[in-house]
């Protein structure tokens, strides 16, 4: 009896301290990770993140404004646009039809559509889910921009084929917008009616949807963009704002636009992992790698899901999305049992896409510390034009260099500024500054030598715009060559 109270009472101080342990492991990550997003926010980041290790959320919380004017700041309650992640709910939905018999995988689309030509009649709704259908990325028309479900389909039907069906990995929306189009003509439901019978209502997502909502506005996220022109930021609204009211939504639904809160998007992971709506074969399938996204072959698509590895060879099911404004990234480490789940209304850069990884890495990594994300770079050259003569402008790269810890490579930055500053300055001044450091940056680009050109031109500085557009022909830029001659030709 002693030996049996002595083992319970060890086994008791080995949970405990255990318990102990993993309680200050926790609070040092979120710590770590709190930091992280703040020192971001400082720079102008605006979102929400959500952290979830072996079913205990060890993050959730919001960061800037869901919407500025009226100070409501970002909460794990605000309502967002997710972009893409919407391509796993639509996915999910068409494998809830599957496990109903209604549809098969295999179905090819000309057995649910007569006016399929031939080129297209053989695309099945596997090749549809893993955007190997060779439908081209270009079919369909901006996602806000009014259309019709028969106008989506007289398109999709006439478009033409980027490969031949089943023999290449083309993301493109239109596959998923088709998936949507067969989910409503099977069904008989509209797609924001399916999902929320059969995928949110089960998965309890109290604030998920496609265009309709039950709750107050206030909850949405305004998205933000910093104006070059206006060289401020701007609020763009909401994209409630911006969809067709009516169901002329056919550049939008299926394949973006739904909405939903960090709180529901970690449900919904639950719901997946514990097979509450789809089962656990029908999880299996959906998260098959299928199809590589690219030649290293480092990323596959499975359904509305993409599969990957992390550096201890653990699988990652993720997606992300975007609509230029808004960034969702869902990321589910399913071997580690670890979620991150991240959402931006105002993107500020290229670090914007990469903060669910950096989080992610901290997670496995508790000495690892991502640098903070930077300001919008236009909105850093507008701080430095600010505070600087053009006649610094030189000393702009090693500023950049300094901001964004990284050298400064894109060659269309300093050409945009450039311009919108040409239509402001009627004597040399920052735009002309902004053009001369782009092609010294970048000397053998001949789109840039012509933009210098054009610059001087408006300055009336003839001969140094002759040298410009020479330069830029020189290089192969065959749109000068017509400016080049008209020039030569007044000076005959």
């Amino acid at each position: 009896m002693k030996s049996f109270t002595k083992t319970l009472f060890f086994v008791l101080i080995t949970l405990s301290t255990f318990s102990v342990f993993s309680q200050n492991t926790n609070k040092k990550l979120f710590n770590n990770i709190d930091a992280y997003l703040k020192a971001s926010e400082t720079n102008g980041f605006s979102g929400v993140v959500l952290v979830a290790k072996q079913g205990e959320v060890i993050l959730s919380k919001g960061y800037g404004w869901a919407d500025r004017k009226n100070k409501i700041p970002n909460s794990p309650a605000t309502v967002f646009n997710i972009g893409s992640v919407t391509k796993q709910f639509t996915a999910s939905a068409i494998l809830k039809l599957v496990e109903q018999g209604k549809i098969k995988t295999s179905d090819k689309i000309s057995s649910y559509f007569t006016q399929t030509p031939i080129d297209k009649s053989d695309i099945t709704i596997h090749q549809l889910l893993t955007h190997t259908s060779g439908i081209s990325n270009r079919t369909g028309g901006f996602r806000y921009d009014e259309a019709s479900k028969e106008q989506f389909l007289k398109e999709f039907f006439e478009s033409e084929l980027h490969s031949k069906p089943g023999t290449k990995y083309q993301y493109a929306n239109a596959n998923y917008i088709m998936l949507t189009v067969i989910l409503e003509l099977v069904s008989g439901q509209t797609y924001n009616a399916f999902l929320k019978e059969h995928l949110f209502e089960p998965a309890h997502l109290k604030s998920t949807g496609y265009k309709s909502f039950n709750f107050n506005s206030e909850k949405l996220a305004h998205g933000y963009y910093y104006n070059r022109t206006d060289e401020k930021w701007a609020d763009w609204g909401t994209t409630q704002q911006h969809l067709p009211y009516n169901n002329n939504h056919w550049y939008s639904i299926g394949k973006g636009d739904i909405h939903s809160t960090i709180e529901d998007l970690y449900k919904w992971h639950v719901a997946l992992k514990n097979n509450v709506v789809l089962t656990s074969k029908t999880r299996e399938i959906q998260e098959t790698p299928y199809v590589a996204e690219n030649d290293k072959m480092t990323s596959y698509y499975g359904y509305g899901w993409a599969i990957s590895k992390s550096d201890k060879e653990t699988k990652i099911v993720a997606h992300n999305g975007s609509n230029g404004l808004y960034f969702a990234d869902f990321v589910r480490f399913v071997d580690d049992d670890v979620v991150v789940i991240y959402i931006t209304n105002a993107f500020l850069g290229n670090e914007s896409e990469y903060v669910a990884r950096e989080i992610g890495k901290m997670v496995f990594n508790t000495n690892y510390t991502p640098t903070p994300i930077s300001k919008n770079i236009y909105e850093l050259i507008h701080e430095f034009m600010k505070t600087n003569s053009s006649k610094n402008a030189e000393k702009l790269p090693a500023y950049l260099k300094k901001e964004l810890k990284d050298e400064f490579n894109d060659h269309a930055i300093l050409n945009r500024l450039g311009y919108s500053r040409l239509k402001k300055e009627k004597q040399p001044g920052w735009a002309l500054a902004l053009f001369k450091l782009n092609v010294k940056l970048f000397p053998e680009d001949g789109n840039l030598w012509d933009s210098l050109g054009e610059a001087y031109l408006k300055y009336n500085q003839k001969d140094k715009a002759v040298k410009c557009y020479t330069k830029a022909v020189e290089l192969g830029s065959e749109d000068s060559k017509k400016t080049l001659n008209k020039l030569l030709k007044e000076d005959e």
